[in-house]
């Protein structure tokens, strides 16, 4: 018997599959999708707008293809065909026989496209090939099995030369080889700032047909920016100034910089603003922007750490502690100088209300954000695609850290009413973000600032964000940022149990993933935690940063680490390959989170089957 619940479900179930027939085609698709080999997985991080990078990184999937492109053709054009296939065509058809050229390369591509759809159900593979060219794509993938004559191919490619559409045809079968290789990427946070162009890494990332997110506190400060939020606006100007990154801003998305030119030509017109300068080529014009942006930025956050009194952050509204006469600010009792002491437009009776031109300027700013259209589709972009925390097959993924105590305990903050640690602090957040994204209410939009800045939250996990200390004060102890307990205590296996069990998590054989904290090579650090149970994967990815990086590879016979480079003379990175765990034997779909969520689904369609065979529905 079911009952009236039940039923309201298995009626809901039954619209999309309507009959017997229906269910049990798709019961038998997913049951043999159990035993498949696990799809593989890749994990990036702390991309920082370096979009170039990116997509060689996606092009190549991670490394993997070079050596299986090489296996099936010593062609030297092959791969650069697969990477960028309308720049190789250009370069390797003019006064060539295009149908030679056809000839050439139609073949191995597909014999690469077989060996990468051997990997998934036919019914995944079609997704990939885009329509309408399943079927023409279909019969390339079978011919040798079917025993097709080299006409009956020609046949098949002849329209697209006949119609001058060879380069489309070469495009869509690389597009597909490339879609293949990796089932799905995961970007564990931090999509922008550093590098030149957070829209160009959000258009690349909008194209792959599989994609997780794990939010990072940069990305919170570009969600909160785009929703209004005055202390995130100015924090994104002045990170887009500090690194020259102003066309993202202006070109991207369309938000003029020139209230700000304006208001650091009228306020500061006379100021060297030294203590200002911008990475690489600075300006004085630049300096003055940067140095007007971080004092909105100041006087926006000291508002809003004094109306969250319950964040424990007004300790972090620094103007009022300055002394304009002696040019100075106690710090935590000790005095320090102030490298910088022109503050025109700081009311030191209201150090935290902005003038005039400031209000003015800010006004104009707020309303660029919130009525550029495209800023608002990435952002709701990446929430769409974003969570606090993935699980994939047994790695726990988030871009920073739980927050905990020197004892390894969990720390709770209080979120909507009630306090949340671990796992539910993740959780809870989400729904924050989400919300927010719907409902736009302050207390939300203040919440995702938090992400971006706050010492409890799981995306930064450091006691403050030296912003003041960075421009102001020469003392650079001053200027470090104390990291949570957590990333000392990744060294500890018993601690890393506890997180992977936090997270459902086998916590003998998984593992923790994080970005945010780059890796010091060259410090002797790697990115396998000594406890051989978390793996940090933020390698200095933006060329602010390193120009490294890593991916983390989940394959079915094996987890290794691709440690990435610069791009080479051709445009490729060929990373540096490391072993994490090779696998006594593939792990199989049904042996991962993904098989849990299909057994429940096959589950489900039993019943289904049942109540049309017993005619209950």
């Amino acid at each position: 018997m079911i009952d009236d619940g039940e039923r309201f479900l298995l009626k809901t179930l039954a619209k999309r599959y309507p009959n017997v027939d229906a269910v049990l085609a798709e019961l038998s698709n997913l049951e043999a999708v159990l035993t498949l080999p696990r799809p593989r997985v890749h994990i990036v991080s702390d991309v920082h707008g370096e979009h170039v990078k990116l997509r060689q990184v996606i092009a190549n999937a991670s490394g993997s293809l070079r050596p299986l492109v090489e296996r099936v053709s010593k062609d030297p054009d092959l791969l650069a065909l697969i990477y960028r296939p309308r720049e190789t065509w250009l370069r390797v058809s003019p006064g060539a026989d295009r149908r030679v050229l056809l000839q050439r390369f139609v073949p191995p591509l597909i014999a690469v496209m077989r060996t990468l759809a051997s990997r998934y159900t036919l019914k995944w593979v079609d997704k990939i090939i885009p329509d309408p060219f399943d079927t023409a794509v279909r019969e390339m993938l079978f011919a040798p099995e079917l025993k097709r004559s080299a006409d009956y191919i020609d046949g098949l490619v002849a329209p697209f030369l006949r119609h001058d559409r060879d380069l489309d045809l070469v495009r869509m079968l690389s597009h597909v080889i490339r879609n293949l290789a990796v089932a799905e990427l995961v970007v564990a946070g931090d999509l922008g700032d550093r590098g030149p162009r957070i829209d160009k890494v959000i258009e690349l990332l909008q194209a792959q047909p599989h994609l997780a997110i794990a939010f990072g506190n940069h990305d919170a400060d570009w969600m909160a920016a785009c929703l209004g939020h005055p202390a995130a606006i100015a924090t994104v100007v002045r990170l887009s100034l500090r690194y020259q990154r102003l066309e993202q801003l202006e070109e991207g998305y369309g938000i003029s910089l020139e209230p700000l030119r304006e208001l650091a030509r009228d306020a500061y017109g006379n100021d060297p603003a030294e203590c200002f300068a911008t990475k690489g080529d600075s300006t004085p014009e630049l300096a003055r922007m940067q140095k007007a942006a971080v004092i909105l930025q100041l006087k926006l956050e000291g508002q809003l750490f004094q109306r969250r009194t319950e964040w424990n952050l007004t300790h972090r509204a620094l103007l009022h502690r300055i002394d304009p006469a002696a040019g100075t600010i106690v710090l935590d009792g000790k005095m320090h100088p102030l490298r910088d002491t022109r503050f025109p437009t700081v009311d030191w009776a209201d150090p935290y209300k902005l003038s005039p031109a400031e209000q003015a300027c800010f006004d104009s700013l707020q309303r660029s954000f919130l009525d550029s259209y495209l800023l608002w589709q990435h952002m709701q972009f990446i929430a769409s695609k974003g969570r606090m925390w993935l699980r994939r097959d047994r790695c726990a993924i988030f871009h920073g850290c739980i927050p905990v105590d020197e004892r390894g305990e969990f720390l709770p903050m209080t979120i909507d009413g009630a306090p949340r640690a671990g796992r539910a602090m993740f959780e809870a957040f989400d729904v924050v973000v989400h919300r927010a994204f719907r409902t736009r209410a302050i207390d939300d939009v203040d919440l995702v600032f938090y992400l971006w800045t706050g010492p409890l939250s799981p995306c930064f996990g450091k006691d403050k964000m030296a912003t003041f200390e960075t421009y102001f004060l020469a003392d650079k102890a001053t200027q470090e940022e104390t990291k949570n307990p957590y990333f000392k205590l990744l060294d500890d296996a018993a601690f890393c149990a506890k997180v992977l069990r936090e997270f459902g998590v086998d916590p003998e054989r998984g593992y923790i993933v994080n970005g945010h904290v780059p890796v010091k090579l060259e410090k002797g650090e790697t990115p396998v935690k000594k406890s051989g149970r978390a793996i940090t994967i933020d390698g200095a990815f933006a060329a602010a940063y390193g120009d490294k990086g890593f991916s983390l590879v989940l394959g079915a016979d094996r987890i290794y680490l691709a440690q990435h480079h610069h791009l080479d003379e051709g445009g490729d990175i060929v990373p540096t390959v490391s072993d994490v765990e090779v696998y006594d034997r593939p792990r199989l779909v049904a042996e991962t989170e993904a098989g849990e969520e299909l057994r429940a689904e096959i589950a489900a369609l039993e019943q289904l089957v049942t109540a049309f065979e017993t005619n209950a529905i």
